[in-house]
């Protein structure tokens, strides 16, 4: 195989930026300098994760990983489309769809809080969000993107402090995905990042009012650089930190072959560890069980594994089974 390398730069609009030197391999061009690689902050910024499966339609719940809804009323369903026809380098973008007839103009968006983990030595520094966008043919609202910044902590994240605006009137939304950067500098004391995607609706909705965001990338520096691709098992992993979704169907199931009328305990790894104590929700689960009572509960949850406990309706071996929805695991920020 021949690997052909060529080497030129990007200059920049702005005479105070410095450009970024890149090497072109094969048609496909790459910094030079810097990481190759972990260079976005954002999760699921190809929007190809989406455990819980469907689309959202109420406010401060998430659809696709990693991106909850806030504002309201909704007015809006937020969900995965396949746009592989449309956008060469990625399959999926997230669709606003707003409900065709609305009329209400509260602003509604998705957020997604950065860890603040993922945070450290960004106060004071620069930070350039990029992204793909396009609209429907009868778009009547606004798209807006920001930055929060404040002081939250992991577990407190939507505690901010401030706001810079870092859209409005910057983006001019066509029907076909167009690119668009933004670069700001995070204030010194910043400890917690949250980006938003905001639409503010006018008018009375049509069947192609909607907008699509796809390939969001939030990276130190003043330049963008082309958008990272990472695997599905890689971006999986990231999201499963903050949700964990389980579906177990047929003939699978767990047990512990207890041989006695007592309580019995069953493990569940996670797959990674996550960002806190999740928590666990069954409501969705439909159950087999085989000398196992109807209450299955009294469970503990840690950072890596779930210690499920249950009882056992006589001697002998015993089980539960998922045969329907599904277990789920919640540590979001």
């Amino acid at each position: 195989m021949t690997v052909i390398v060529t080497q030129n730069n990007i200059t920049s609009p702005n005479a105070n930026v410095t450009a970024l030197t890149v090497d072109t391999a094969n048609g496909l061009k790459f910094p030079n300098s810097g990481p190759l690689s972990n260079r976005n902050l954002i999760i699921n910024g190809n929007f190809a994760i989406n455990q819980r499966g469907g689309s959202n339609t109420t406010i401060n719940t998430y659809a696709l990983d990693r991106w909850r809804s806030y504002g309201g009323p909704m007015g809006f369903t937020i969900s995965q489309q396949d746009v592989l026809s449309t956008l060469s380098t990625s399959r999926y973008a997230m669709r606003f769809q707003r409900t065709s007839g609305n009329t209400q103009t509260n602003n509604t968006g998705v957020v997604q809080g950065i860890e603040s983990k993922n945070c450290e030595g960004l106060a004071g520094t620069q930070l350039t969000l990029s992204f793909k966008a396009r609209a429907g043919a009868d778009l009547s609202s606004d798209l807006d993107a920001r930055f929060f910044y404040g002081t939250g902590t992991d577990e407190n994240p939507v505690s901010m402090t401030g706001m810079t605006n870092d859209g409005g009137t910057d983006f001019t939304l066509t029907t076909s995905f167009a690119t668009y950067t933004k670069t700001v500098t995070v204030p010194a004391s910043t400890t917690q990042i949250s980006l938003t995607f905001a639409v503010t609706p006018t008018g009375t909705a049509g069947t192609n009012d909607w907008f699509e965001v796809a390939e969001v990338q939030v990276e130190r520096g003043s330049v963008a650089t082309p958008f990272e691709h990472r695997s599905y098992g890689d971006e999986l992993a990231r999201c499963q930190r903050y949700y964990l979704h389980i579906h177990k169907a047929g003939t699978t199931g767990y047990g512990d072959g207890a041989s006695q009328t007592a309580r019995s305990l069953t493990t569940i790894t996670f797959p990674v560890q996550m960002r806190n104590d999740p928590t666990f929700s069954d409501a969705n689960g439909s159950f087999s069980r085989y000398r196992v009572s109807s209450t299955i509960g009294e469970s503990a949850t840690g950072l890596t594994a779930h210690y499920l406990s249950y009882t056992t309706t006589d001697a002998g071996s015993n089980y539960w089974q998922l045969t329907g929805g599904y277990f789920s695991y919640t540590a979001e920020l």
